[in-house]
């Protein structure tokens, strides 16, 4: 039972419109738009919707101006509002490689066919703050590319596949894939869990743990395959119709990362491969989401698990970022009760296993310190 606190609920209403209030910032500047948070703060509703898991820039922009830019209270807010939702269909899987693609690189081959894309980076700037940033200047047009200048864009993952130099990509079983939304985590996760829980899980707690397979703490020598960012449809089949209808398209982030493999009694020395996939643009996440996924597959290629990467509950149990924030945050919470429990017993305990020594004062009932009956009596 927890000690009752006076005026608590008035203090908690004052607190929310305090809260409100330096949300709304100073008064005589505009208020920010949600068409300002989704058009310019694009990486920030792309992370929302990805770790959130529901693809909505508006509601995603509205969850991020709610909470003043704390991404993770935002993605706690589209998280509970996700669970309001009715679930009236399933869409077929996308198809990364018919991608209406914005960016597309590689770092294994130079010249892929369809051509590598550098799209909105990053990478080449100098990590200068740009004093044009303090105002709205000019800003200068890109050179637009035609879809004409864009020929058939294969995965660079189907290139090696059609040497025979990277494991398969898998076949359809039939198989529900598991639904973590619906689902409690289980272990051992299957491979599908794993990977729908690393889309939700924390970019800064993947990227921590997919630079630690780089350091030595898993067995991993990656390269990235490919990159790639843009536009897919998502088709849904309808009974009435016999065929599968384009419902709409998100952009997403795909990763492939090859890795090499040594072989192994029954497998011949190939590549073998780490996935990541996101909403939106987000390529570190989805760089590390693949890193890890190699790292937890240690036990398909008879690999020793010695790192936290390649354990498979301590990464599941501690990527997500709302339970994360939930067992934290609630020892802010009141424990006075359970504090004053363990006040007392601490008091109790130094008491008894207290030191003696005999220059120590008489005790004002007269015994000396050293005489048993008192340590029995405080027993």
């Amino acid at each position: 039972m927890y000690v009752a606190v006076k005026g608590g609920e008035a203090a908690i209403a004052n607190a929310h419109r305090l809260l409100a209030d330096r949300r709304r910032g100073e008064r005589s500047l505009p208020a920010l738009t949600l068409e300002q948070i989704a058009g310019q703060l694009a990486l920030a509703v792309d992370r929302v919707m990805a770790e959130g898991s529901l693809y909505d820039p508006e509601l995603a922009a509205m969850a991020v101006r709610q909470s003043r830019g704390d991404l993770i209270e935002a993605i706690f807010l589209i998280r509970a509002y996700r669970t309001t939702l009715p679930r009236f269909a399933a869409s077929r899987p996308i198809d990364t490689g018919k991608m209406q693609i914005e960016r597309r690189i590689s770092a294994t081959y130079k010249d892929l066919p369809g051509g590598q894309l550098l799209g909105p980076t990053f990478d080449y700037t100098h990590r200068l703050i740009e004093p044009d940033m303090a105002e709205d200047g000019p800003v200068e047009a890109p050179a637009s590319r035609e879809p004409a200048d864009s020929g058939p864009s294969p995965r660079v993952t189907d290139i090696l596949g059609d040497d025979g130099l990277i494991e398969g990509d898998g076949e359809d079983d039939g198989r529900e894939p598991a639904d973590l939304t619906r689902s409690p985590l289980a272990f051992p996760a299957s491979r599908d869990l794993r990977l729908q829980a690393l889309a939700r899980g924390d970019e800064g707690f993947l990227l921590g743990l997919g630079y630690s397979t780089q350091r030595g703490y898993g067995r991993t020598h990656p390269f990235v395959g490919e990159i790639r960012i843009g536009e897919v449809e998502v088709e849904v089949d309808l009974p009435e119709f016999g065929f599968p209808v384009v419902i709409g398209r998100v952009r997403v982030t795909e990763c492939q990362m090859v890795s090499q493999f040594t072989g192994s009694k029954s497998e011949p020395p190939q590549f073998t491969r780490g996935y990541g996939l996101v909403f939106g643009q987000l390529e570190r996440k989805a760089m590390a989401m693949s890193l890890v996924d190699r790292a937890l597959r240690a036990d398909e290629f008879d690999e020793e698990r010695r790192s936290p990467a390649q354990d498979e509950e301590f990464v599941l149990a501690h990527s997500d970022n709302v339970q994360a924030t939930g067992f934290v945050e609630h020892l802010k919470l009141p424990h006075y009760v359970d504090f004053q429990a363990e006040l007392d017993l601490l008091r109790t305990m130094r008491k008894v296993d207290a030191p003696v020594t005999e220059d120590e004062p008489p005790h004002r009932d007269g015994r000396s310190p050293s005489d048993p009956s008192r340590r029995d009596a405080a027993e």
